[in-house]
């Protein structure tokens, strides 16, 4: 009697772990345009050239080379949808504080990277682009502030072009969930517990994507040297969720992250013509 309600036991946790990191199964939105598509990791750059990190020069090489891009937003201090990815200035413009505590216009006083380029507005990279390839746009949420999400949304509504959108905070997928569903949404993980700094339940939960039941993604990026992860392999293999593989810096990398990924942001190197469509 025991062991059969040790087994009971067991069977009923697991279908409630499948239960937990199962992604959206219905009504998905199609994502074709994404498909096949290499993502330059913000932007086509390298921070010992003119075109640094997240710079309309890196941008605009991404285009004119045919990747896609993956990019990163936050609001400053009056409520502006920039580019960036740090939440402090500290390392790409050489200066303290935080983006959001300056305006706009004070960030337009800073570099990035000791070059000539600016912080540029999410508006003038969807200006750039213009549908010419397709975007990956990370959303920075820190905690429980999600203002950059209807920021954000209120731009990519009226853009014609591909893109998806994607988080570490699982709040941010909540807020696409409830208010913009339609959207192809993607939960950013990683092995969190690996660092001193990530500790606790929630980064547990994180890196086993065992919120995926509240928030319901379309996509896992993950980053690729954890790929064996139960769960990610799981949700791409029991669920066929799309994997994507964050950050590929080696045609080696690419290579390999070929046998468990779909989409692929790429960074350090130029990709073979070969690997893109």
């Amino acid at each position: 009697m025991f062991f059969i309600i040790l087994v009971s036991g067991v069977v009923i946790l697991f279908l409630l772990y499948l239960l937990a990191i199962m992604p959206r199964m219905i009504h998905k939105p199609d994502h074709s345009a994404l498909d096949g598509v290499l993502y330059a990791h913000r932007g086509l750059h390298d921070n010992q050239s003119e075109a640094p990190e997240n710079s309309m020069a890196a941008f605009r090489k991404a285009v004119e080379a045919g990747y896609g891009i993956e990019l990163d937003l936050q609001l400053s201090k009056d409520g502006k949808v920039i580019i960036f990815h740090d939440t402090t200035l500290e390392r790409v413009c050489g200066v303290t504080g935080k983006v959001s505590d300056y305006t706009y216009e004070e960030l337009q006083e800073f570099r990035l990277c000791g070059t000539e380029e600016r912080i540029p507005l999410f508006c003038e990279l969807l200006k750039l682009v213009d549908g010419k390839v397709p975007l990956v746009v990370e959303l920075k949420v820190e905690w429980r502030d999600t203002a950059v999400c209807p920021a954000a949304d209120k731009q990519l509504r009226e853009y014609k072009g591909a893109y998806c959108i994607e988080s570490f905070n699982p709040l941010a997928l909540l807020w696409y969930k409830k208010n913009h569903k339609e959207v192809f949404r993607g939960q950013l993980a990683d092995k969190f517990t690996r660092s001193a700094e990530y500790q606790g339940i929630l980064y547990g939960l994180l890196e086993n994507l065992l919120l995926n039941w509240i928030t319901r993604p379309d996509f896992i990026a993950y980053n690729h040297h954890y790929a064996n992860g139960i769960s990610r392999r799981l949700c791409r293999g029991l669920y066929k969720n799309i994997a994507v593989a964050w950050t590929i810096k080696s045609e080696e990398e690419l290579e390999k992250a070929k046998e468990s990924f779909d989409l692929f942001i790429f960074d350090s190197f130029i990709p073979s013509k070969s690997d893109s469509k």
